[in-house]
């Protein structure tokens, strides 16, 4: 990559060890004299990004995910450093910057292009890099929803609630719910029912190209439609919600030497393993 000569700083000022991180960050631009316009706002503000050469958000998942639309928007990589608990997309530590920050702005790092969910409903569009979530506002209302794929119809659906999940979410709720590990590299879209009252209705994985819509049983009742968690929520009353995967891609920085099945055994603690019983004594 280029080197970084304006860079656009994200501090979550609730995590832990945050704010001195990026103070610290702050000072090795300075004395590089690398342009830097700091922020504890997110989600992040249109216009924000515009002349950044890239933005380096200092938090937790949560944290990058109130940055991806304007960071989708403008192109700019996020270089994510983990001051939170998983860390899945904060794939640089506070060490990484301690020990070769300078390295990271001279553009020793790699760029993953990240798929995006597009979600429409009525005259209202947005992003997703984890997953959109459908359901009734009430929490413990259930609901019947009919997919679509392409006008072919899929199934209807009697559950709590659907995911729709990137494969870069499909280690986040996704997975919660039974779904499946999709490699960041693939190019498709998760289904997945939440509760389902049926217990045929498993997760579908559907093509790059195909458009989901999703039709309201119940009439006229709103939907929920949560794109990547609570912060960016809107209502469909009526008519369809629409799915598909954006021609827009997310540029997410990760370290030079990045695997991504390291850190889903790492942050998973997966392995297969056999452990030995502990003893009840």
């Amino acid at each position: 990559m280029s080197p970084i000569r304006s860079l656009a700083l994200v501090i979550n000022d609730g995590k832990p060890g945050a704010v001195s991180l990026g103070d610290a960050i702050r000072q090795a631009c300075v004395e590089r004299g690398v342009t830097v316009e700091a922020t504890s706002a997110f989600p992040l503000e249109q216009g924000f990004l515009d002349g950044a050469d890239a933005c380096c958000v200092v938090g937790g998942d949560g944290t990058l995910l109130g940055v991806v639309q304007e960071a989708a928007r403008a192109q700019v990589p996020i270089i994510g450093v983990n001051r939170g608990s998983l860390g899945f997309l904060t794939t640089f530590t506070a060490d990484d910057v301690a020990s070769r920050f300078d390295a990271i702005l001279d553009g020793e790092f790699k760029v993953d292009l990240r798929a995006l969910l597009e979600c429409t409903t009525g005259e209202e569009t947005g992003l997703a890099l984890n997953d959109i979530l459908l359901k009734h506002p009430a929490t413990s209302r259930i609901v019947r929803l009919e997919v679509y794929a392409d006008d072919e119809l899929v199934t209807d659906f009697f559950c709590d609630g659907l995911i729709f999940s990137t494969p870069t979410g499909s280690t986040a709720y996704n997975l919660s719910a039974g779904g499946p590990l999709v490699h960041p590299a693939v190019q498709a879209i998760a289904l997945t029912p939440i509760c389902p009252h049926t217990l045929s209705n498993r997760a579908v994985i559907f093509p790059e190209q195909v458009t989901l819509r999703v039709e309201n049983c119940a009439g006229d009742e709103p939907l929920l439609v949560a794109m990547d968690g609570h912060s960016n929520q809107m209502l469909a009353s009526g008519g369809s919600v629409a799915i598909r995967l954006s021609r827009t891609r997310l540029l997410l920085a990760t370290p030079l030497g990045y695997e991504h099945f390291r850190v889903v055994r790492s942050k998973l603690k997966w392995s297969g393993g056999v452990r030995e019983r502990p003893s009840c004594e």
